[in-house]
């Protein structure tokens, strides 16, 4: 994937090698703090600082660590030219609309990391707020989409189309109609199905994207469509279940099946249509 073709985004902040701000500690917590760092030998300064303790006031947070590794730096570049694409496509599709796009901020983090969404974990993977209108990634997940079978610079440029998806959802008012049925329903099988065809709907805009961008940098390289359908394909609710050890339990799905993921990312890659990712008039 020539990703290097388009422009680098500006609207990068990046949070890694800092603690987790914007709440205060109260004076019980950072003394059961001390006490869990007095028996289990762990630095109290750290546990503080990962907790929030270590951040002064104004929510702001502590200095980065300005020396990163080679790859983990150009890692970051890569996110920075695929947030780029993404601007471009998106800010032409709105306008074919008659609408203006309202570029996100795309967060870099660590370990742990605070949005208007709450505190959130790197382990819980990457995540959109609508709340703040930002993109949460750490760049670890990439490892662990490598370790799913799902390596290659495509899978990981659709992982950021997908959560970017999740933004025009936000826009176009797809999040809120999905929230509309979701508080319709006491059935939690049902509500899960709302969030299936969000999630999927997210896939699909991520094909379009991609449509769009390749329209305009040409930089799909052989193979790259495959490495973007199985990252699709590797995520899927019956997939990670199966790896996980546990029963498929389609009730409990949020995100759709692995051959759910793979069809609608491929019908946007194909179609390049925003209109062709009606997902909640399909009758998934």
């Amino acid at each position: 994937m020539r990703w290097r073709a388009g422009r680098r985004s500006s609207n990068i902040e990046d949070r890694r090698g800092r603690a987790v701000g914007g709440f205060k500690l109260s004076g019980g917590m950072i003394v059961a703090v001390l006490i869990f760092s007095i028996l289990t030998g762990q630095n109290p300064l750290t546990l503080l600082q990962q907790l929030g303790g270590g951040v002064t006031g104004g929510g702001q947070y502590g200095a980065p660590v300005t020396q990163r590794p080679a790859a983990e730096q150009e890692m970051a570049e890569f996110v920075s030219y695929i947030l780029g694409s993404t601007e471009e496509v998106w800010s032409q599709e709105f306008a074919k609309r008659g609408a203006r796009y309202r570029k996100p901020v795309l967060v870099l983090f660590d370990n742990m990391v605070q949005s208007r969404c709450g505190v959130n974990s790197a382990a819980t993977g990457p995540f959109y707020c609508p709340g703040d209108q930002k993109v949460y990634l750490s760049l670890g997940f990439f490892n662990q989409l490598k370790q799913l079978g799902a390596p290659g610079d495509f899978a990981r440029a659709y992982v950021i189309g997908h959560e970017i998806g999740h933004h025009v959802q936000n826009l176009i008012g797809a999040d809120r109609r999905m929230r509309q049925l979701q508080s319709r329903t006491r059935n939690r099988a049902e509500a899960n199905r709302y969030s299936v065809m969000l999630e999927l709907q997210a896939d699909c805009l991520a094909g379009v994207w991609a449509y769009h961008a390749n329209e305009q940098y040409r930089w799909m390289e052989p193979g790259d469509v495959e490495e973007g359908l199985q990252a699709a394909a590797s995520i899927g609710d019956d997939r990670l279940q199966k790896r996980a050890g546990r029963r498929v339990n389609e009730e409990s799905f949020t995100h759709g099946t692995s051959r759910q993921r793979v069809y609608w990312l491929k019908r946007g890659m194909e179609t390049g249509r925003m209109e062709d990712c009606d997902t909640f008039s399909a009758g998934i």
